[in-house]
């Protein structure tokens, strides 16, 4: 009896994980129907599962739009979240080993002052920011969209975190064999610490990708535009191209896709190693 129930669940739970994962894909099988159909598909009163004639030629045509820098818009979109992954992470992790393994009087005075930024709304700080990006004349520039986004409070505390539990042993080695913080850093506990990088700069990669507000104030010309801000720009066309805009979310979520799919292993991992429940 005991084993039927459990098969029971077990199978209760798979169909439950299927459906769930159904339901997330209504999304994205949204974006390639609409994406790939015609206006009169689109808005038509009887639902196809996919049109009969699939408009290839609808990815092209984003892409041909002067009214829409698309290729342009996803080259600033990944140049700022390459760029601001690989920097926030730097500094980040060098903060991060700095409180966990350097000895400083105020070190947790300092800690406890980064956590209390967290607590600070977004809001407060954004006029003071656009004024000095502006005084600095960063304005429509990859400077101003990326210098101050560079610095997270989290990221510096989930890397604390897990360099509280790295095995000082190796430290220990390193450090007989003359080796000072700086190259123990570099050739001791980054290669081994790639779960916490890699699931770190996945949810850097993200944010940065998606992030909008920021973008669209400081990208006031079309050659600053990221592709969250081209995105609006359907929102706000006096004729609004349907397929276009779902060819268009359907390209720029695409690299998140990718990404995810490569590194959605190292997200569990680093962040079960970073001891962030202790």
């Amino acid at each position: 009896m005991g084993d039927a129930l459990t098969r029971v669940g077990r199978a209760l739970r798979v169909v439950l994980l299927i459906a769930l994962a159904l339901l997330f894909l209504v999304p994205f099988y949204l974006l390639v129907r609409n994406g790939l159909a015609t206006e009169r598909d689109i808005t038509a009163l009887q639902w196809t599962f996919f049109p009969r004639d699939l408009q290839w030629s609808n990815l092209t045509e984003v892409f041909r739009d002067p009214s829409l820098p698309m290729g342009r818009a996803l080259l600033n979109s990944t140049l700022i979240a390459v760029t601001t992954t690989v920097g926030t992470v730097v500094l980040a992790s060098l903060a991060g080993y700095g409180l966990a393994r350097i000895p400083y009087r105020y070190a947790n005075v300092v800690f406890y002052a980064i956590l209390g930024t967290l607590m600070v709304p977004a809001a407060v700080t954004f006029v003071p920011s656009f004024v000095l990006v502006s005084t600095l004349g960063w304005i429509s520039t990859l400077r101003g969209l990326i210098i101050p986004t560079l610095f997270s409070a989290f990221a510096c505390f989930v890397f604390r975190q897990y360099f509280l539990g790295f095995p000082k042993e190796l430290e220990d080695a390193a450090r007989v064999d003359g080796l000072g913080h700086w190259r123990t850093y570099w050739r001791i506990v980054v290669p081994n610490a790639r779960p916490v990088f890699a699931a770190v700069g996945t949810i850097v990669f993200i944010g940065a990708w998606n992030a909008f507000l920021w973008p669209l104030v400081i990208g006031q010309d079309q050659e600053a535009w990221t592709v969250q801000v081209a995105l609006s720009t359907f929102t706000t066309a006096q004729n609004l191209n349907l397929h276009e805009l779902f060819v268009a979310a359907a390209v720029s979520i695409a690299p998140l896709v990718v990404v995810f799919l490569l590194l959605q292993r190292y997200i569990v991992a680093g962040v079960e190693r970073s001891g962030i429940d202790d």
